[in-house]
């Protein structure tokens, strides 16, 4: 997954720096339970993360998308839809209800896939990031979920 983030990190549609190649995915607080992985011909082709946003019991019903990635030579078939799908499901079955995330405004292609997968901005937070000397805003989305993962 760490090589997954390494090819897909973009500027314009991050505002983490670019992982370094000694830096490994699986790093203290990040559960491999809540990782989602879609494998095409025996190669690891993206993956979603998930992570509840807190500790409180009366957050639980909260999951948050905190990563989505597809390998530059794996999109356009629908990979990104799959794990999206796969996590709504996961999220269904540990009976959460909202599942948010947050992304870059900057980031179109993104924004338009979690809409159309039902996801609603909730809120913007404006120029919440400076990158490359311009302030970028952070697009903060949900969907509700049903006990059946049906948004």
């Amino acid at each position: 997954m760490a090589e997954i983030d390494r090819a897909t990190w973009w500027g314009t549609i991050t505002p983490a720096a670019r992982w370094s190649t000694d830096r490994g995915f699986f790093t203290p607080g990040v559960d491999p339970r809540n990782v989602l992985v879609a494998e095409v011909d025996r190669v690891t082709a993206g993956y979603a993360q998930l992570e509840a946003p807190t500790p409180l019991a009366s957050n639980r019903h909260v999951l948050e998308l905190r990563g989505l990635a597809v390998l530059p030579a794996y999109r356009r078939r629908g990979i990104g839809r799959q794990l999206i799908a796969a996590a709504i499901n996961a999220a269904a079955g540990r009976d959460v209800r909202r599942l948010r995330l947050r992304v870059l405004a900057t980031n179109h292609i993104a924004r338009g896939l979690y809409a159309s997968m039902g996801f609603a901005i909730e809120g913007i937070l404006r120029k919440e990031f400076l990158i490359d000397g311009r302030y970028v805003d952070d697009v903060l989305m949900a969907i509700w979920i049903d006990a059946r993962g049906a948004a």
